[in-house]
């Protein structure tokens, strides 16, 4: 009777040595930087309370640090302080008289009637003039809640300069409101306007300020929604309304 030869049983394939020499290095650079990061971890805390004890024991040098911090904090608020009511003071006070206005740059007169809206109580007033500025030179909000878009158009020969025409007033009509969220739209100049930009500002509910209106307003106290006529309505009460 003749056996059959047992089979031998199917041995696994082996791992290749390269892959398990990887293993063992990626697991070493994993211990090495366990052991520096415990290391750096021992130093710090060392050098913090060597720090602390040292303090504790100079304990004067604490108060030495305090009393300086606290001269140049109080040195610091007193410095804001001046500036604040300086140029609250400077605020109230400022008056523009036209011959002034035509001497500035165009960029200046933009300055001028930023200014004269803080003046007025809008302290967020801000010039936003330049390229891209879409019609926008100067954004405000007054007292009563209201916002401002102002387009400014400075001539430097005043009356004798080109009119702010129906075009002008076009550009403010289209931005103003859809762009800039504007309760109301301004268009102010130290020269003149057509009459058909002044037919088409109000017909659009836009609002001019020519060169007499800017005399009052410049010179005098009035904000410009109390020299301006048909302003909208406040927006939310206020301790002006």
């Amino acid at each position: 009777m003749t056996r059959r030869p047992r089979k031998g049983r199917p041995t696994a394939p082996r791992r290749p040595p390269g892959r398990r020499t990887t293993r063992r290095a990626s697991r070493r650079r994993a211990d090495d930087q366990l052991a520096g990061l415990l290391l750096v971890s021992v130093v710090v805390i060392a050098v913090v309370v060597a720090v602390v004890n040292w303090l504790l024991a100079h304990w004067w040098i604490l108060l030495a640090l305090g009393a300086l911090a606290a001269l140049v904090g109080g040195g610091w608020l007193y410095r804001r302080q001046q500036q604040a009511q300086w140029e609250a003071v400077r605020t109230q006070g400022l008056r523009y008289e036209l011959t002034h206005l035509d001497a500035l740059h165009h960029a200046r007169f933009e300055d001028a009637v930023r200014d004269l809206m803080r003046r007025d109580g809008c302290p967020d007033a801000v010039r936003v003039g330049g390229s891209g500025d879409l019609g926008a030179d100067v954004k405000a909000t007054d007292p009563y809640g209201r916002r401002w878009v102002i387009q400014c158009k400075h001539r430097k020969s005043g009356l004798a300069g080109s009119a702010v025409g129906t075009p002008d007033l076009q550009i403010l009509n289209g931005t103003a409101r859809q762009v800039h969220g504007a309760d109301v739209a301004v268009i102010v100049t130290n020269g003149r306007v057509t009459k058909p930009a002044e037919a088409f500002a109000k017909q659009q509910r836009l609002h001019v300020v020519d060169r007499q209106t800017l005399g009052v307003w410049a010179s005098g106290s009035r904000p410009l929604w109390d020299v301006l006529r048909a302003v909208p309505p406040p927006r939310k009460p206020s301790a002006l309304s």
